[in-house]
């Protein structure tokens, strides 16, 4: 099975949306399509299953959809929306049995075949226990496991998917996708999903496009699509891009929202921080008027979080991993852009000890560093003592140590 894009166009009225698409997906491949809100991905999966009518060629095996019946491509193509508002009370099974509308006649009741494949379905999405549930009774995961298996029963060769676990908590999206990562392999059918998660698009995706004003930006493989550079042009974002630790793929860190600069007239203080330690500090700095940095914290760390909503610069870490040279690097970068430095009271161990060090880097550009000491040295050292050792040698360099987060700021406001 191929299928070919060739030179796609589409308008609203006036707004043209998609703009010289093209590209070629064989069967077994997983492709992810990305692209800011606005660029065009929603409509690419209409078009290509005929829901809308673009200039341009859509080839399914070298045949042009083009002049074939909506039934003909429903044969072909399975579609899975985002949600699916159901307004009469069916069974799951009754749901599932409608994707074989396109290989029934007009009069004709189900075979005996179009039972087996509705059966099929609904293992492959593992439903089968919920045959005879009602589906508004449903949860999340389990109404998308069924849109899926509706889909499957067309007996598809190519199943679309918009954004499938946009409403879904974590273990139900790598649920979902596990089970459409698998039908793609297993099946040898050609899947086409549109993600705005980049790091989920990079885990299960063969081949990544990133669309961008309706045009296909960057196409390939997802070291080729995610690179610093590209999600900086597109996203207006700075972001680092690393290996993940258990499947290699790309691992997208975003880490630079520097909206402040313009707001703030006062010092520059970058914090040193985590476990929920820097999220006072960062809003006390702020409210005083001052511009604030951060780094590096763990990506699922609530100081990364709030730095994001607070909208400065940050760098993050992949989760459960030692800080990196790439990220002790950038971390570095802002402290030398920095007028201050405040180390809060966050427990160390291997995994961010380079944060200490960084700070001793600060000293040595002359950056005045605060350490921040309201609890015990020994209740937050996971480093086999180390820690104290370093904050030693700190103090010999000239950072000053204080009780608390107002005394840290009493010396950046003198």
């Amino acid at each position: 099975m191929l299928l070919k894009i060739a030179d796609l166009s589409f308008s609203y009225q006036s707004s043209k949306i998609l703009d010289d698409i093209t590209f070629e997906v064989k069967s077994g491949v997983f492709l992810g399509v990305m692209g800011p809100n606005g660029s065009g991905k929603t409509t690419l999966l209409r078009c290509i299953s005929n829901v809308l009518s673009p200039r341009g060629t859509v080839l399914i095996n070298g045949r042009d959809t083009k002049g074939q019946s909506k039934k003909e491509i429903a044969k072909k193509i399975g579609f899975v929306p985002q949600t699916s508002n159901i307004d009469f009370e069916f069974t799951v099974s009754e749901l599932v049995l409608m994707g074989r509308t396109p290989h029934m006649g007009r009069f004709k009741s189900e075979s005996t075949y179009d039972f087996e494949i509705v059966d099929k379905a609904m293992k492959l999405t593992n439903i089968q226990h919920l045959s005879e549930r009602a589906f508004d009774e449903l949860s999340g995961g389990e109404k998308q496991r069924v849109i899926i298996a509706r889909a499957l029963a067309q007996e598809p060769k190519i199943l679309l998917l918009d954004e499938p676990t946009v409403h879904l908590d974590i273990s139900c999206q790598l649920e979902i996708l596990n089970l459409v990562k698998n039908l793609c392999e297993q099946e040898r059918i050609i899947v086409i999903s549109v993600f705005h998660d980049l790091n989920l698009a990079s885990q299960y995706s063969n081949k990544l496009i990133l669309l961008n004003r309706g045009r296909i930006f960057s196409e390939g493989f997802p070291d080729k699509v995610l690179t610093s550079e590209n999600i900086r042009s597109i996203y207006q974002i700075e972001a680092i891009i690393k290996r993940h630790p258990i499947n290699n793929v790309p691992y997208v860190i975003p880490f630079l929202y520097a909206k402040n600069d313009k707001k703030m007239k006062g010092p520059t203080v970058h914090v040193i921080c985590g476990g929920g330690s820097g999220t006072p500090a960062m809003k006390l700095l702020l409210d005083n008027g001052l511009k604030v940095t951060c780094g590096v914290l763990d990506v699922l760390d609530s100081d990364f979080e709030a730095a994001r909503n607070f909208k400065i610069p940050v760098v993050g870490e992949i989760p459960f991993s030692q800080i990196t040279n790439e990220s002790n690097k950038a971390n570095i970068d802002l402290i030398k852009k920095a007028d201050f430095v405040i180390v809060t009271d966050f427990p160390v161990g291997p995994g961010n000890l380079k944060n200490i060090e960084a700070a001793g880097v600060a000293l040595d550009f002359n950056i005045p560093v605060t350490i921040i000491e309201s609890s015990s040295v020994y209740q937050r050292d996971f480093t086999q003592r180390n820690l104290e050792e370093y904050f030693k040698r700190l103090k010999e360099k000239g950072a000053i140590f204080v009780k608390n987060l107002e005394n840290a700021l009493k010396g950046v406001l003198t």
